[in-house]
């Protein structure tokens, strides 16, 4: 997958991530909330939504009431492009997964299956 997104979107496997994670909140995120999400660290993440800031895709929104917080959230041409990824990133996942037989596909899904709290987040 991380050669692929590089090749065809010229991205890293750490961007389709957080763009993922923020295609799925409509109101965006704060940067806790989704380093949370994706287990990894505020700095992480923070490297990659300047990044995706930069390149267009997200913006930030500050957080009525904390000034010293701010929600990351894609613009219209981040949920184009993730779109576009996400149905090339499907493609990818069935074909790798083409020979395995429907029984041991559906016992792999549910060992990937990650329980969602109230809010939705993973």
């Amino acid at each position: 997958m991380r050669d692929r997104l590089r090749t065809e979107f010229q991205t890293t496997l750490s961007r389709f991530d957080v763009m993922a994670a923020l295609a799925r909140s409509d109101a965006g995120l704060k940067m806790s909330a989704l380093s949370g999400v994706l287990r990894v660290s505020n700095g992480n993440i923070t490297g990659i939504v300047d990044r995706l800031v930069k390149d267009g895709f997200v913006i930030r929104v500050q957080v009525p009431g904390d000034r010293r917080a701010s929600l990351a959230r894609l613009t219209r041409k981040g949920t184009e492009e993730f779109a576009r990824q996400a149905e090339a990133h499907e493609a990818w996942v069935s074909e790798l997964l083409s020979d395995f037989p429907a029984d041991e596909a559906d016992a792999l899904a549910g060992h990937l299956k990650i329980e969602r709290n109230d809010e939705g987040a993973a």
